[in-house]
C-alpha cells in the first residue's frame, strides 16, 4: 500500500491553513510550522468582508476571485463540521450609500454586469430603504446593495482550520522557525516571505503594508456589512462588529496609533449607532501585497517540489479556499491550473 504524501506548510495564517486543511482533507500528512501562533500576522486582524470586485471591466482576477466566493460557503461549512468550531461565515450581503446623482447615473453598467457575470439569485441593486441597524445616511437617498458579499470572523476561522487539521491527523507545530525544509512544502510566510523572496531573486516581489482595525462591543449579527468612505463596517456573527482598515506602506512600527482613533471617529461619522459601542480589541499588523496586487501561487524558484502561496493582502480570506484547492493540486498531483495573474511578479 502506498503511504499518503507528506506535505510541509510553513505558516499559519489564512493561505497556510487553508491549504493545510485541504490537503488533510485529500488524505496528505500535514505538518505546519509556525515561528509565533495561529493568525499572527495578517491574518489576526478583526474585518473578514469577503466581498467581490467590482463586476464591470471584467478580467482574470475578477473571475478567480468570484469562482472562490462561490466556493466558500462548502469550504467553510466543511471546517466548521471537522473542527466542531464556528467560523463566523455568512452570506449577509453588503450596503453602500450612492454619493451623488453622477454616481447613481454610473451604477447601471456595474449592476448590468453583476447580472451578467454573477450567478442568478445574486446581484447588485439600488435602493431607496436600506436593511439593516448600521445602514448609514445616504445623500441621495439611495444605497447600493449586493447579496453576493459574505463575512466570517478572521480569528474564528483561523482557529476553527487549526482545529479541523488536528482532528484530520495533521500537525501544528508552534514556535518553529524554518527557513529550509525538505520534500513537499508550501511557503505560507506573509510579508517576511515577499521581503526574503525580494533579496533572494534580486527583484521587487513584494511589500508589508500595515493595516489597523477596531473590533466593538455592538450586536448586529443579521445585518449587512458597510462599504463607505474606504471603510469596512462587518457585523459578526458573536455579536461584535468590526472595522477597518487602514493601509499605510510606510510607518515607524506594527502596534496599533493614532490612525486607531480617527478610524473609530470616521465610523461613528457613518454609523451613529456605533458612538455608544465599546472597544473590545485594536489590531495592528503588517498585510502581504505582491508587487502584482494579486495573491501568488507559483512553484518556489530553486527549490523543487516547494511552492509559494502569498501575497493574500485584502483579499487573502476570499480568495483561500481556491487557492488551497489549486496548491492541493500541485502538490499531490504535480498538476495545476495556475493562472499568469497568480505567477511570481
Amino acid at each position: 500500500m502506498t503511504s499518503p504524501p507528506s506535505v510541509t506548510v510553513i505558516g499559519a495564517g489564512i493561505f497556510g491553513l487553508s491549504c493545510a486543511f485541504t490537503l488533510a482533507r485529500r488524505g496528505a500528512r500535514v505538518t505546519v510550522l509556525e515561528a509565533k501562533r495561529v493568525a499572527a500576522g495578517a491574518s489576526g486582524g478583526h474585518v473578514g468582508a469577503l466581498a467581490p470586485h467590482a463586476p464591470e471591466n471584467w478580467n482574470e482576477k475578477k473571475a478567480l476571485q468570484l469562482d472562490s466566493l462561490l466556493m466558500a460557503p462548502a469550504f467553510w461549512a466543511e471546517v466548521e463540521a471537522a473542527s466542531g468550531l464556528p467560523t463566523g461565515y455568512a452570506r449577509t450581503g453588503r450596503i453602500q450609500p450612492v454619493p451623488d446623482a453622477a454616481t447613481a447615473d454610473r451604477l447601471g453598467p456595474r449592476i448590468e454586469a453583476a447580472r451578467t457575470r454573477w450567478p442568478s439569485g445574486l446581484a447588485m441593486a439600488l435602493t431607496d430603504s436600506p436593511a439593516g441597524a448600521l445602514a448609514p445616511p445616504s445623500p441621495t437617498g439611495l444605497w447600493l446593495t449586493d447579496s453576493l458579499t459574505a463575512r466570517l470572523n478572521p480569528r474564528a476561522a483561523c482557529a476553527a482550520l487549526a482545529a479541523a487539521i488536528c482532528a484530520l491527523g495533521g500537525q501544528i507545530a508552534l514556535g518553529e522557525c524554518a527557513t529550509t525544509v525538505t520534500g513537499a512544502a508550501i511557503w505560507a510566510t506573509g510579508a517576511p516571505g515577499l521581503e526574503a523572496l525580494t533579496q533572494d531573486l534580486g527583484r521587487p516581489i513584494g511589500q508589508g503594508v500595515k493595516g489597523q482595525s477596531l473590533l466593538l462591543d455592538y450586536a448586529a449579527p443579521d445585518s449587512p456589512q458597510i462599504f463607505a468612505d474606504g471603510l469596512h463596517i462587518v457585523p459578526h456573527a458573536d455579536g461584535t462588529t468590526a472595522i477597518g482598515s487602514t493601509s499605510e506602506n510606510t510607518y515607524a512600527h506594527e502596534d496599533p496609533d493614532e490612525q486607531a482613533e480617527a478610524l473609530l471617529a470616521r465610523a461613528i461619522a457613518l454609523c451613529p449607532p456605533l458612538a455608544e459601542a465599546k472597544v473590545l480589541d485594536i489590531w495592528a499588523g503588517i498585510r502581504p501585497r505582491a508587487r502584482s496586487r494579486a495573491p501568488i501561487l507559483a512553484p518556489h524558484p530553486g527549490r523543487p517540489g516547494q511552492i509559494i502561496a502569498n501575497g493574500g493582502f485584502k483579499i487573502g480570506f476570499g480568495m483561500a479556499p481556491l487557492i488551497a484547492a489549486r496548491a492541493a493540486d500541485l502538490v499531490l498531483t504535480g498538476q495545476a491550473d495556475l493562472p499568469p495573474t497568480f505567477a511570481l511578479p
